[in-house]
């Protein structure tokens, strides 16, 4: 009886949990996005002032529920120094938010090799990205077509795996379809990974199935 309760309560509240990464230089704005989506979809928080947001110096952590589903935003610091942490997180990430500055072209160029470093790493190997040229609100920022053919070099390291870039304004909230999209990739690399467990876990002699190149739109 205990475990039909147990069951039905899980059925009924127990929510899917991923983890996505908020990664990108300082200043980019990774802190305003989480802390615009902390304010957007959680009805009793209320946010702190979008002025007093500072530098991230170590790890900041937003809850976002949805339905059944909920996500965990971890923010990391983008200075060089911090940089170095990031890789420590990749295991137990299904997503990663890339953001960009799309105002500050001279800091381009490094962002890009973050980018391409990040992208390297085995263990975001088939990890979904999605790439925000934020700060898209200011009228001399760059365009998307830009972005995409400064990070253009990057484009055969991305892969095996789902990649957008989409615009995107942390500081006035024009990113809903972005976050929708982070959502539905995360539950893609959830279902992916469900899948591969599965599999080890069946008889070795079984064969294994192809999987589908992901799409890259980077």
């Amino acid at each position: 009886m205990y475990t039909l309760l147990s069951g039905l309560y899980k059925y009924m509240f127990q929510k899917d949990e991923y983890c996505v990464l908020i990664l990108g230089l300082d200043n980019a704005g990774k802190t305003t996005f989480l802390e615009q989506s902390k304010t957007r979809f959680n009805k009793n928080y209320k946010g702190m002032s979008l002025s007093k947001i500072t530098t991230t110096v170590g790890l900041n952590i937003g809850t976002v529920d949805v339905g059944k589903a909920r996500l965990m935003f971890w923010d990391l610091g983008g200075q060089e120094e911090l940089q170095s942490l990031w890789d420590k997180y990749y295991a137990e990430c299904h997503g990663v938010i890339y953001v960009i500055d799309s105002t500050d072209e001279e800091r381009l160029s490094e962002s890009k090799q973050a980018f391409e470093k990040m992208v390297t790493s085995e263990a975001l190997d088939g990890v979904p990205i999605l790439v925000l040229a934020n700060k898209q609100d200011v009228e001399t920022c760059l365009s998307i077509p830009d972005i995409k053919t400064a990070f253009s070099d990057c484009a055969s390291k991305i892969g095996r795996r789902d990649c957008l870039t989409q615009a995107c304004s942390a500081l006035t909230g024009a990113w809903l379809p972005t976050w929708r999209c982070c959502r539905q990739q995360a539950w893609q690399r959830r279902k992916s990974q469900e899948g591969h467990l599965k599999k080890t876990t069946s008889s070795a002699l079984q064969p294994a199935h192809a999987t589908p190149a992901a799409r890259s739109l980077m």
